[in-house]
């Protein structure tokens, strides 16, 4: 693997919970760091602003408690995901508490600031940046990101439309640090196929709605395991980016997916969000093509556990082939 040596030995899966607007809370990010992936989640997620200081130390006091009491599977580090876009008011509040907090590892989105990276630079941690084109990880790169997710075609929320045989393949052209890959990885088995790809990392997310500690409706739950490739929308309307959302959720609403306005990119708002942009990400909802494999709402532990059992099937009957 590419990844650091300090990072990758607390690692005991090789998957990232992606992190979720309003899904991801510390419940969802403790059990995947207990389940030996990294667990992430939006910065912005904490409100007020003033519970991020208490989102951190919650998470850090129960994984060191963990790591006390099961010394044989050492929980994995955590990641807080920061919106690197004019529209994020919170930024600079949100990057000093990540910074006090020493956080292992932050993912930057919309965005790549040298000062941002700097700043987690500054304690020793990692910076790793979104990016759906090359032009997109060149730049986050010459900027000083440690490392790079190539979030291609069919990832929930804020997708690519790259394939990612073509996305990764020119990454590593000219980048041999740490890669994570994410869009419709929702089984062991496309983990795999992402490390044999190039990858070091699956980068998950809808998978991870349909578990119970997931800040999820239960009928958005039961919309991930009822769904299919076929029942995921394309669209730029709700936020002025581009994703990926469950056809449902936009009948739901009174819209019609087949024939949705196309909004005004110059108007993005995916930063602090304000009403309107929250409502959107609560009542709209954000999902990945990779959801025909997922059959039932159940924990992160059985999730994952599912997840490596899917995996060594898979890479033995590769070996055995």
């Amino acid at each position: 693997m590419a990844l650091p040596t300090a990072l990758a030995a607390r690692i005991r899966f090789p998957v990232v919970g992606s992190p979720m607007f309003i899904l991801s809370t510390p419940e969802l990010v403790i059990a995947q760091c207990k389940a030996g992936i990294i667990g992430s989640f939006p910065a912005l997620n904490a409100r007020p602003k003033e519970a991020l200081d208490g989102w951190l130390t919650r998470i850090r006091e129960e994984l060191t408690a963990h790591d006390a009491a099961h010394p044989e599977a050492l929980a994995a580090p955590f990641a807080v995901n920061q919106i690197v876009h004019k529209s994020n008011d919170r930024l600079e509040h949100d990057l000093e508490a990540c910074v006090r907090h020493r956080v292992p590892v932050v993912i930057t989105s919309l965005g790549a600031r040298e000062d941002v990276n700097a700043a987690i630079h500054s304690y020793g941690g990692l910076v790793f940046h979104d990016v759906i084109n090359v032009a997109h990880a060149r730049k986050a790169l010459e900027k000083g990101a440690d490392g790079l997710i190539a979030v291609c075609a069919g990832a929930g929320g804020h997708g690519g439309t790259l394939s990612p045989f073509a996305l990764v393949q020119e990454i590593r052209s000219f980048f041999n640090g740490p890669l994570l890959l994410g869009g419709a990885i929702a089984n062991g088995r496309a983990v795999l196929a992402a490390q044999a790809m190039g990858a070091d990392l699956a980068y998950v997310g809808s998978s991870f709605i349909a578990t119970t500690e997931a800040n999820a409706t239960e009928a958005y739950k039961q919309g991930v395991v009822e769904g299919a490739a076929s029942d995921i929308v394309y669209t730029n309307l709700f936020t002025g980016v581009h994703g990926n959302y469950l056809r449902a959720s936009i009948v739901n609403a009174g819209l019609d997916p087949e024939n949705l306005p196309v909004s005004d990119p110059s108007k993005m708002n995916v930063g602090s969000g304000g009403a309107s942009a929250a409502k959107a990400w609560r009542d709209i909802w954000g999902c990945g093509q990779g959801i025909g494999a997922v059959r039932a709402v159940e924990s992160v532990a059985e999730r994952v556990a599912s997840f490596r059992r899917e995996y060594e099937d898979a890479r033995r009957a590769l070996m055995g082939a």
